[in-house]
């Protein structure tokens, strides 16, 4: 009997390290979401020009701004240059937001896209469709502590990742 099960053991142990060395990497690949993307990661997923009303404007890419929701799942936002925009557009817009699934700003749903979007007076961020037309609005949050604002930035928070303009901010999240 003893020799049987020491069979049985034998023929398990090749199976159980094949089964190990798959299950390791995959372990150690595991990334933790969401993750914001910085140098050559962040480059290649911010686009260097934003469409938006009829017109293409640069983007500045020190003020953009990118986070990974997911194995394949990106969201991301910058400012761009609207010197070339007439006053009435550039009073509304200042950047973009596109994400390629998902996601919720400010706690509203927004569906898989491209958005123009800005922060206006009275505590508010305004998320349009790239024919100007908006899509939501959602309340900023201000953060007085925070120590040296940038015009646009992306940081870690527990629930998603704070977009801030300056002080004010919106919380991102995976749907």
């Amino acid at each position: 009997m003893t020799n049987v099960l020491a069979g049985r053991v034998a023929l398990l142990r090749p199976l159980a390290a094949a089964l190990l060395l798959v299950a390791v990497p995959a372990a150690a690949s595991a990334q933790s979401w969401p993750r914001i993307l910085e140098g050559d990661e962040l480059t290649r997923v911010v686009p260097s020009s934003f469409y938006f009303e009829g017109q293409s404007a640069p983007t500045q890419m020190r003020n953009a701004a990118a986070v990974q929701l997911g194995a394949s799942r990106f969201a991301m936002a910058g400012l761009v240059d609207t010197s070339g925009y007439s006053s009435e557009v550039r009073a509304k817009y200042a950047g973009f937001l596109i994400t390629d699934s998902p996601i919720t700003v400010g706690g509203a749903r927004l569906p898989t896209g491209a958005y123009g979007f800005g922060f206006g007076a009275g505590g508010w961020m305004n998320v349009m469709d790239l024919g100007g037309r908006r899509v939501l609005s959602v309340r900023t949050r201000r953060d007085a502590g925070l120590q040296r604002p940038r015009p646009l930035m992306m940081t870690q928070a527990r629930a998603g990742v704070r977009l801030y303009a300056g002080r004010e901010w919106v919380l991102l999240s995976a749907r």
